[in-house]
């Protein structure tokens, strides 16, 4: 049985494929279009999902949307009348969108992939979330947390879910509690992203980077706007905010009054405690008190956002009784509220799927369909990231010698990651393109770029000579599994699943160790690496460790900045010659940039 899962048309599209009840293919329709968080229809994703089970739309046995647009399209005209006339724009800027495209998924799914209308199917936003990651974990029984922007109505659901293995039980995701729009701690977060100078839906992660530059001093502030119950239900100050009224601004001159004048997008972000690298012009007292708000009201909305996600993960072990959670949903993105929800609750396992966001709905209304509607026992367990498109070394030197490149064979995979290292401990920073292209948001060694996490001046190099980005934001490392705590306050890692997908933050127990990669609060969102998940990545940093003591490598994903990550060789190599990056491994080619 085949199931193609879609999700679209709000940010991060996305397409997966399942064979009777495995991932065959996932990724987002970015890789394809190159468009940042592309929310469009995902035909080329869509495409990619069937070549790679060698299929065609008539083989499709069900075609499932990650959500249902006359929900979604009731909440939107309900609050548009409930705020009218602020919102005359957003109404006009709605029954555009929503009377083209967006309200008629079923016909579009029917025209664009070839199916009847008898095999598509429609599955709610957060029960998609819920059984992205529950389906995806080894739990049995599990309890669910979704958190995000908003689906149809829901903001926030908790719940359970109990698997059938084998032809033993029932499937079930039951999701019990829910918060409903526009009380979103979701949007709540992107409230203060806008406020704070970035994109939002694409640059809250660079929020959770800023936090640790500042202190939670604005705490109260922020309590102003959130009410929060002992159970963890929670309720927004909508005085304060315009998502629900305005298309484009999230928080109003209220929200202004308490917090101050929002930062500038073009301006630098630096403080005492950033470094300006080669950057002349000096920092002023002025850009630095500045600046040092910003880092503040930065750590408290995160602070915040933590400890609501804490109060309701532990009244959730409370009423469930169980220790094992599944988290899914944007917020699942915060790495740094995972690791709490890890230390300060009752759960002692946790489960993120790393296309944790829009992206996973794809895969979780696919699996609900499976699963549930169909009552299929449970066989996929997703133990690593490599589901997206991938070039053989013909490809690959098709490419090359198509753009005049020079580049050097070498069939044997030890000489090849010999000379990655020597390179990599000479202060050379890497290009490294193997197999298959990791979904979710996080490169995790295929699509990977690769330095000495041993040297504290990669942290600058990389971020401002290679992807040309701020100079505030952190690395991940990359680590064997088996090794991780020696460097790394993660007992147990091999145990931790989000911890394989970047999706831990943890003390580093050896800072001086690895500069590179510690953060400013002396922190690292690693990565754990398995050998018989990624068996030459592994190799890489088993070479490393033997030549330097240290098995750790810096890792940051292969793009440039506002750029998707790279997906095809021809991307790579693009963004090689347009960065200071030295040299570049395509599958078994390797390219040195020349002087």
């Amino acid at each position: 049985m085949y199931i193609l899962g879609i999700s679209c048309f709000y940010h991060d599209a996305a397409a997966v494929l399942l064979h009777d009840g495995m991932l065959v293919a996932a990724a987002q329709e970015e890789r394809f279009t190159r468009v940042k968080h592309d929310p469009g229809f995902p035909s080329r994703a869509i495409a990619f999902c069937l070549k790679r089970g060698g299929i065609g739309p008539a083989d499709l046995d069900y075609v499932v949307f990650y959500e249902k647009p006359f929900l979604k399209f009731e909440r939107l005209l309900s609050t548009i009348l409930g705020t009218f006339p602020r919102s005359r724009q957003v109404f006009l800027d709605a029954m555009a969108a929503w009377l083209g495209e967006k309200l008629w998924v079923r016909h579009l799914i029917q025209e664009r992939v070839g199916v009847p209308r008898d095999r598509i199917l429609f599955c709610d936003h957060h029960l998609s979330h819920a059984a992205s990651t529950f389906f995806c974990s080894p739990f049995d029984e599990a309890a669910l947390l979704t958190a995000d922007g908003v689906g149809e109505w829901t903001t926030t659901a908790i719940g359970f879910g109990t698997a059938q293995w084998n032809g033993q039980g029932r499937n079930h995701i039951i999701l019990d509690r829910e918060q409903r729009f526009p009380h979103s701690l979701g949007l709540l977060y992107s409230a203060f992203t806008a406020f704070l100078g970035f994109e939002v839906n694409e640059g809250e992660y660079k929020v959770m980077g800023m936090a640790p530059f500042g202190k939670p001093c604005y705490v109260d502030q922020v309590s102003k706007l959130i009410h929060v119950e002992r159970d963890g239900s929670f309720a927004l100050d909508m005085s304060y905010f315009s998502f629900h009224h305005h298309r484009t601004q999230t928080f109003n001159q209220r929200f202004v009054d308490l917090f101050g004048p929002p930062r500038d997008p073009k301006a630098r972000f630096a403080t005492a405690h950033t470094s300006l690298f080669d950057d002349r012009d000096p920092l002023t007292p002025e850009e630095d008190a500045r600046n040092q708000r910003y880092a503040d009201i930065a750590a408290s909305i995160q602070h915040v956002t933590e400890e609501v996600l804490v109060t309701i993960a532990k009244r959730l072990a409370e009423d469930t009784g169980l220790r094992k959670l599944c988290l899914a949903g944007g917020v699942a993105l915060n790495s740094v509220a995972n690791s709490r929800i890890l230390r300060e609750t009752p759960f002692e396992e946790i489960f993120v799927q790393p296309a944790a966001g829009d992206a996973g709905g794809a895969l979780g209304a696919a699996l609900y369909v499976y699963h549930v509607l169909l009552g299929r026992p449970r066989t996929f367990v997703m133990e690593h990231a490599y589901w997206g498109e991938e070039f053989d070394q013909a490809k690959v030197e098709t490419t090359l010698q198509k753009k005049g490149v020079r580049f050097e064979r070498i069939e044997d995979d030890g000489a090849l990651i010999d000379r990655v290292v020597d390179a990599i401990v000479a202060g050379k920073v890497v290009g490294w393109f193997q197999g298959r292209a990791e979904w979710g948001p996080r490169a995790l060694g295929n699509r990977s770029i690769l330095a000495d996490a041993r040297r504290e001046e990669m942290k600058d190099i990389v971020n401002l000579k290679i992807k040309f980005r701020e100079a505030f934001r952190p690395f991940a490392p990359s680590v064997l599994a088996e090794r991780a705590r020696e460097f790394f306050a993660l007992d147990g890692a091999e145990g931790h699943w989000p911890a394989r997908y970047m999706l831990y933050v943890v003390p580093v127990r050896k800072p001086e160790a690895v500069p590179a990669i510690t953060h400013v609060d002396g922190s690292a969102r690693l990565q754990t690496v398995f050998r018989d998940q990624s068996p030459r990545y592994a190799q890489l940093i088993e070479t490393f460790g033997q030549a330097t003591g240290v098995p750790v490598v810096l890792n940051t994903s292969f793009n440039l900045k506002g750029e998707p990550i790279v997906n095809s060789p021809e991307e790579a190599l693009h963004t090689f010659m347009r960065s200071g990056m030295d040299l570049l491994v395509l599958e078994n080619a390797l390219v040195v940039k020349r002087d």
